[in-house]
């Protein structure tokens, strides 16, 4: 597994965050519960006084403190100016969660002192106010960025309610609590030093993660992860900022092919030599999207070869791409004569060629087996060995990216695949050209989501007839595709009519928000996905018209991107920190609830 997957992969860890209402109705249940088990536990206390009183304190004690905690942080945070705007459902989550804790220990507590002569109760209950303290600073510190000192002072405010409720309920009601009569100074020092010794844990570990983080990329490791999440829960597009003061200019390339048709350009097929990174929304990570409907006419935005090093800052670097492209349709040259689609192979590396004129198109795949993206170095090198070898005037690559294998199946420079694709090049033949018609479809597939893996681009399609052989491009608005889905695609794909057909992806990141980082088309929905897939080839062939193509190998210059320097240095970085936080963490923080439990059941007075 390669660093760009541990990074990737850590969004399994993310969860999507239920309403407020949910939250609030679950803490009132299981308050309320937590009250009757507790009730219960203590000696000669009946079932109807468990549930009806225990289960009323419990609500009381942890429900209603909780749930105004919830009320009480959201406003509190945002009014603080953090990078992040946090959410009601955020707040409410968060004290669901730390409720949660505090009543499972306090339970236990209350299990424990029935076997024991000495009552653990209020002890269990300072213990769990504690940890839920500690567990709320390092959620809102690290995921609200205001800084340690506000998110310390507002992460006492549960366990500060939850202790005073228990005052009030023993002092100034008489309402059975389980719990006797305490000094309210001891349980306080007690709760201070326990929550001074979390939070001295708390930041040696931020610190030991902090310092490599900021040294390296100038950003705090809290202040990377707060965007992400940002980004992760809103498509906040904060972390744009951060990658433009990384990033790195580059000159690439990108391919066009135009069909015109009697009313002008019918259709674009581009293949940009940039990479739709690194995730969401964030720098070009929905590219295929955003450069096609900047566009005025049915444009295909394929997968050219590139990698992560290739991933724009920011999505402003896309209107490059497409100012390169407008500049090129003013320039084109356009021919009416097409060649059939024509197959040719080396060991696992296939290619799919089709001739324009002096121009040509491939698509390169090597599913069935699985890879990822080609890199731009190999593209390059492809591309001129194409031109060398045909004599073609521009050569547009594309990467299909059709056979999903993870960041390990990409094709670097010295991979055994890149000479599998160089010693097909050598079997391209220009064959007998002929005029031909074009016609296309799309369907954005509003029924699937980013869930199912598909992209806002849906499915798109372009079939080109030539001397009565019909060739179905398909790309769908994806990152990558299931092993195994390419092949039931095509066969449901050639019942059409259609005598060829290739399918590719996008590798659209929009799609990779979601739990486990990679979501490669195919995971789910596959029939509904076919179905779609043959519903617009058979549109594309009811729209077929006589056309002229004309291709070109644009350059395009300064675009800002991670680059190979500050990609690397990014993933190293991270990957590493994740591999000494598996060591740092526990040791830490097992060491702190060492210490904070013997200071609250061992430390008497």
């Amino acid at each position: 597994m390669s660093a760009v997957d541990n990074i990737t992969n850590l969004s399994k860890y993310l969860v999507t965050i239920p309403p407020s209402k949910f939250s609030i109705l679950t803490m009132i249940f299981l308050s309320f519960a937590t009250g009757a088990i507790a009730s219960y536990l203590e000696p000669e206390v009946s079932l109807f006084d468990s549930i009806v009183y225990g289960g009323s304190a419990g609500f009381l004690i942890f429900g209603i403190t909780s749930i105004m905690d919830g009320a009480i942080t959201q406003p509190l945070i945002n009014s603080m100016e953090g990078r992040r705007y946090m959410k009601m459902k955020h707040s409410m989550f968060i004290s669901l969660i730390t409720m949660v804790l505090v009543a499972v220990v306090y339970v236990l507590g209350s299990l424990i002192s029935t076997f024991t002569v000495y009552s653990y109760i209020i002890d269990a209950l300072v213990l769990g106010c504690a940890l839920a303290f500690g567990l709320r600073t390092f959620i809102i510190w690290g995921t609200s960025n205001v800084g340690a000192v506000r998110s310390i002072l507002v992460s006492t405010i549960q366990p500060i309610l939850i202790l005073s409720m228990v005052v009030v309920l023993v002092f100034l009601t008489s309402i059975s609590t389980n719990i006797g009569p305490f000094s309210i100074l001891i349980v306080a020092f007690k709760g201070i030093v326990a929550g001074l010794i979390i939070i001295i844990a708390i930041y040696s570990f931020i610190l030991v993660v902090e310092s490599p983080i900021r040294r390296n990329l100038g950003v705090g490791g809290l202040e990377l992860l707060s965007l992400f999440i940002a980004q992760y829960s809103e498509g906040s597009k904060a972390m744009e900022k951060l990658f433009e003061d990384m990033g790195e200019p580059i000159d690439t390339l990108v391919g066009l092919v135009s069909f015109k048709g009697k009313d002008g350009i019918k259709g674009l097929f581009i293949s940009p030599c940039v990479h739709p990174g690194p995730v969401g929304t964030i720098g070009g990570g929905n590219m295929p999207t955003q450069l096609a409907d900047s566009l005025e006419t049915f444009a295909m935005v394929s997968h050219g070869p590139s990698t992560h090093d290739f991933n724009p800052v920011s999505s402003r670097e896309i209107c490059k791409i497409k100012k390169v492209i407008k500049n090129a349709l003013n320039e084109m040259e356009y021919s009416k004569k097409a060649s059939p689609f024509i197959r040719v192979g080396s060991e696992d590396a296939k290619l799919g060629v089709q001739y324009f004129g002096d121009d040509l198109l491939i698509l390169a795949t090597f599913a069935p087996l699985g890879f990822d993206d080609i890199d731009f170095g190999v593209g390059l090198s492809l591309i001129k060995a194409a031109q060398g070898h045909t004599k073609a005037k521009n050569v547009v690559l594309v990467d299909c990216h059709n056979s999903f294998k993870g960041e390990s199946g990409r094709v670097l420079p010295g991979n055994p695949e890149v000479f599998q694709l160089l010693d097909a090049i050598e079997k391209l033949e220009k064959t007998e050209e002929k005029e031909f018609k074009m016609g296309c479809a799309s369907d954005p597939i509003p029924e699937l989501e980013k869930n199912s893996g598909v992209g806002q681009s849906g499915v798109k399609v372009m079939v080109l007839d030539v001397n009565g052989q019909k060739t179905a491009y398909i790309l769908m608005d994806a990152n990558n595709m299931v092993m195994g889905f390419r092949d039931e695609i095509l066969e449901a794909v050639q019942k059409t009519g259609v005598d060829c057909a290739e399918v590719m992806t996008t590798d659209t990141h929009f799609v990779n928000t979601l739990s486990g980082g990679h979501n490669p088309l195919g995971t789910k929905d596959r029939d509904l996905i076919i179905a779609k897939i043959t519903e617009n080839v058979k549109n594309a062939l009811d729209d077929l018209e006589p056309v002229m193509a004309g291709a070109k190998m644009m350059k395009v210059s300064n675009i800002n991107t991670l680059g190979p320097t500050h990609a690397t240095e990014l993933v190293t970085t991270i990957s590493s920190i994740v591999a000494v936080s598996r060591i740092v963490a526990p040791l830490i923080f097992v060491l702190a609830l060492i210490f904070v439990f013997i200071w609250i059941f061992y430390w008497t007075f």
